[in-house]
C-alpha cells in the first residue's frame, strides 16, 4: 500500500488579489451546454472551436467558463461516490440580477436542486445538462455577514424563499 502524501503548509497566505479566472468543463454535447450556459443563463459566445469547445464570458472577459467535448464527446456524467467537481459557482452582483437568473431557469423548465441562505450569501443549486453543478449566487455586504462572538464568519443553511426573491425589481 502507498505511504498517504503529506502536503507543505504554505509559510504565508496567498495574495488578497488572486482570484479563479475561469473553469473548464467537460461536455459531452456543446450546442446543449451552449443552449444552457447561454441560452438560458445568458453568459456570452466568445469563441467556438468548432464542435469542440467554446469560451463564454460574462460582461465581455475572454472567458469565465471553456466548455469542452475533447475527451467526453457523448459521454455520460460521473457516477456518485466518485472525485470531481462538486459545483462552479457563479457570482451575481446584485440580489435583483440573481432574481433574474431564478427567472429565467422558471421560463426554461430548468429544476432546482435547492436554494440556500447562508448568511453571507443567498443561493440557487441545480445541475447543467451533463450533470456538473451549478451554484448561482449573490453575496451580502460584508457588513451584513453574521459573526460569532469572536468576530469569525457564522455562516449557515437554511432555506432561501423563492417567492421572496421573485419579488425583486426586473
Amino acid at each position: 500500500m502507498d505511504e498517504p502524501r503529506t502536503t507543505a503548509v504554505a509559510p504565508s497566505p496567498i495574495d488578497k488579489g488572486v482570484r479563479i479566472g475561469h473553469v473548464h468543463l467537460k461536455v459531452a454535447d456543446l450546442q446543449r451546454a451552449l443552449d444552457f450556459y447561454c441560452g438560458v443563463l445568458g453568459f456570452e459566445l466568445m469563441q467556438r472551436l468548432g464542435s469542440q469547445a467554446a469560451f463564454i464570458s460574462a460582461g465581455g472577459y475572454h472567458h469565465h467558463i471553456g466548455l469542452n467535448t475533447w475527451e467526453s464527446r457523448g459521454g455520460s456524467a460521473p457516477p456518485p461516490g466518485t472525485t470531481g467537481l462538486y459545483h462552479v459557482a457563479v457570482l451575481y452582483p446584485t440580489r435583483a440580477a440573481l432574481a433574474d437568473a431564478l427567472r429565467r431557469l422558471i421560463s426554461a423548465g430548468v429544476r432546482l436542486s435547492g436554494a440556500s441562505d447562508h448568511g453571507v450569501s443567498q443561493a440557487l443549486y441545480l445541475d447543467d445538462p451533463d450533470g456538473n453543478g451549478v451554484e448561482l449566487y449573490w453575496d451580502r455586504p460584508e457588513s451584513e455577514w453574521p459573526r460569532d462572538s469572536a468576530g469569525n464568519i457564522a455562516m449557515f443553511t437554511r432555506a432561501l424563499d423563492l417567492d421572496h426573491l421573485l419579488r425583486e425589481p426586473v
